[in-house]
């Protein structure tokens, strides 16, 4: 996607003021610098400001009160983020109902291998977050679970090894930024020797192979997650009802 000098500027000043604002340089009940200020500051037009400013509040960052001015807020958790089948409240609700257990976390260079899989740019860096979610410890694997994180946020990774749950809310409170959207594929593959034995199933069985992208209000991808499911421990519910036309 093409960006235009105007909107690359206003995401430029939307992510420098997000991350003062994550810093703490402007607390929650505090008010930003007036528009003027900020068009002075960072030398562009009040169209660039105020479209940096609204990027903040869709993040749930900022309100605007009369006779207030701008002032940081307390981010709260939402349940306005809708697919067409599913929530991403519902996604959060699956990945904490299954312990995640990590095999690695390191920073890798896509290959062409990779890229093909997850869609991620030749040559791209991200943090590859490798490991396996199980309902018990004696229970076998529910699913081979691949987390490739933006390099931008892979600080994240310092935290993993005392979080279970999904990455993508620290993520979002970390940086200050929202996700959005979330696109997901769901493919057929055949489970190979090496992961089908730390699935516990059979060579060569059927499995479901689901990536996940998700991209944040600024259009940005945070993070590609890839899980792999053997055919028989995993159903995919949903319910269609006819739209009067």
């Amino acid at each position: 996607m093409t960006v235009s000098p105007v909107e690359h500027r206003y995401l430029q000043v939307a992510r420098t003021l997000r991350k003062e604002i994550v810093d703490g340089v402007y607390p929650v009940g505090t008010q930003l610098p007036t528009e003027h200020a900020l068009c002075e500051r960072f030398e562009v037009s009040r169209y660039t400001v105020r479209e940096a400013l609204r990027r903040l509040r869709e993040d749930n960052l900022i309100a605007s009160r009369p006779r207030a001015g701008t002032l940081v807020v307390a981010r709260q958790a939402t349940n306005a983020y809708a697919q067409d089948v599913m929530t991403i409240n519902d996604l959060l609700a699956f990945a904490e109902g299954a312990q995640f257990v990590i095999d690695s976390n390191a920073m890798v260079s896509v290959d062409g291998q990779l890229s093909h899989r997850t869609g991620l740019a030749v040559g791209s860096e991200w943090l590859a977050v490798l490991g396996f979610r199980r309902a018990g410890p004696d229970a076998a694997p529910i699913c081979r679970t691949e987390y490739y994180v933006n390099r931008a946020f892979a600080s994240v990774g310092r935290l993993l090894h005392r979080h279970s749950g999904p990455i993508f809310p620290l993520i979002e409170d970390l940086f200050g930024v929202s996700i959005v959207e979330v696109h997901q594929e769901i493919s057929a593959i055949v489970l190979t020797d090496e992961l089908a034995a730390r699935l516990d199933a059979d060579t060569g069985s059927a499995a479901l192979e689901m990536r996940r992208v998700y991209t944040t209000s600024d259009g940005e991808i945070a993070q590609v997650t890839v899980n792999t499911h053997p055919a028989s421990r995993y159903r995919h519910s949903m319910t269609m009802r006819r739209v009067k036309g």
